[in-house]
């Protein structure tokens, strides 16, 4: 397996990871963005070829997870080895929005999904992987990030939120040009944007 195709094959990596976590007597729990959010959601059908955490979860508290703490890092390349997976299948990679803050209310709409007693994974909603689609679409270009924004099917109002959020993580003149740029391709024409 290259990459993850589909809800299915992302449950049996978690899965395999919640057993590798469970024979060791370790408990997990992890705040993922992405696409395989999308994926675990029902929006998406496209593969992947990760999972994106953003967070480690404690108690309603959200913590950085880079780097990733050792047990989990084994566990991880341990399904990775079994199932023919690169290392990085399970990353921490956007763990750094926690920095400059998620959007407003993101922990209470997280969805939860258990994975036996060892992993917890939590999905950040549709109208967060919005505001994620739309910083990563203006940030990094269209391609997969533009297709999943269209298969969220944003309001307008749901763009505009996304797009003022994200001025808060690229708050430069460049960043704003390319956002209005992407907002009026996405069919937004009069967005104030504040700075």
């Amino acid at each position: 397996m290259s990459d993850i195709r589909n809800k299915e094959a992302a449950d049996q990596l978690l899965g395999a990871l919640s057993e590798q976590l469970a024979a060791s007597g370790e408990h997990y729990e992890l705040v993922v963005i992405g696409g395989s959010g999308l994926l675990a959601l029902g929006i998406i059908e496209r593969a992947t070829r990760d999972v994106d955490i953003v967070a480690l979860h404690s108690d309603g508290a959200l913590d950085r997870a880079k780097p990733l703490p050792e047990a989990l890092r084994i566990a991880r390349d341990r399904v990775a080895r079994d199932f023919s997976l690169p290392p990085e299948w399970l990353n921490p990679g956007p763990t750094d929005l926690l920095e400059l803050g998620l959007p407003a209310g993101f922990v209470d709409r997280l969805e939860r999904r258990d994975y036996g007693e060892s992993l917890v994974v939590y999905l950040a909603s549709r109208y967060d992987q919005i505001h994620f689609k739309l910083y990563a679409l203006v940030d990094q270009g269209p391609g997969k990030h533009e297709e999943d924004l269209r298969a969220l099917s944003p309001t307008e109002a749901e763009l505009v939120a996304a797009a003022r959020w994200s001025r808060s993580q690229d708050p430069s003149d460049g960043y704003a040009q390319v956002l209005r740029g992407a907002l009026t391709h996405l069919g937004v024409e009069d967005a104030r944007l504040g700075t």
